[in-house]
C-alpha cells in the first residue's frame, strides 16, 4: 500500500464527478455514491462506538465487521466486483444467536438508549438500515450483488442483539418503549 494516498487532492472532483474503482466517472450525488457513503457512515458510527466502553467480547466482532463494511464499500464502488461471501453472513448469524441466547426474551419494544455505548449502537443500527435501503434502490437499476444486500440486513440484526448486550453488560437496563395507548 505504499504511495497509495500520497496525494490527497487531486482537483479531479472539482467538477460534480468522482472515480469509481474501475475508473468510471459518476456525478458525486449518483445512487452509487450515495450507497458508499451510507456504508462509510455506519462504518465511522461503529468506529464511534468503539471509543467508548464496550464489553471485550465485542470488539474483535466489532473490528471485523469494520473490515466487512470497508470490503463493501470495495463492491459498492467497483460494479461487479465481488469480495463479501456467505461466511461473512454466517459469522454475523452465529455472533447473534450465540449473543442472544444471554439476553432476557423481549416483550416489549425497547428505545435506543441506557448506556452511551449502546445509544451510538443504535445509531449505528438505523444507519445500517438506511445503508440497507439505498443498497435495494441502487440494486433495482444497477448490479449489486445478494450477499451484500443480505449482510447489510444481518448486520442490523446484529447490531440490535449488541445494544442490549451493551447494556446488559454494563448493569444497565434497556429502555422500555411504554405505550399510554395501549388497551
Amino acid at each position: 500500500m505504499a504511495n497509495r494516498l500520497s496525494k490527497i487532492y487531486t482537483r479531479t472532483g472539482d467538477n460534480g464527478t468522482t472515480g469509481l474503482g474501475d475508473g468510471t466517472r459518476v456525478a458525486k450525488d449518483s445512487l452509487r455514491v450515495d450507497a458508499m457513503g451510507d456504508v462509510d457512515e455506519l462504518n465511522s458510527v461503529i468506529g464511534l462506538l468503539l471509543t467508548e466502553s464496550v464489553p471485550d467480547i465485542l470488539l474483535d466482532l466489532l473490528t471485523q465487521v469494520q473490515h466487512d463494511l470497508f470490503n463493501l464499500g470495495g463492491e459498492i464502488c467497483i460494479p461487479d466486483y465481488i469480495i463479501l461471501e456467505q461466511a461473512n453472513i454466517d459469522n454475523l448469524e452465529e455472533a447473534i444467536d450465540t449473543l442472544n441466547e444471554q439476553l432476557a426474551p423481549l416483550k416489549e419494544f425497547i428505545l435506543p438508549g441506557g448506556t452511551k455505548a449502546a445509544a451510538y449502537c443504535h445509531l449505528a443500527r438505523t444507519v445500517c438500515r438506511r445503508a440497507e435501503r439505498k443498497l435495494i434502490t441502487l440494486a433495482r437499476d444497477e448490479k449489486v450483488t445478494a450477499i451484500s444486500l443480505i449482510y447489510l440486513n444481518r448486520l442490523s440484526d446484529l447490531l440490535f442483539v449488541l445494544c442490549r448486550i451493551i447494556n446488559k453488560e454494563a448493569g444497565v437496563s434497556d429502555v422500555l418503549w411504554n405505550n399510554k395507548h395501549k388497551k
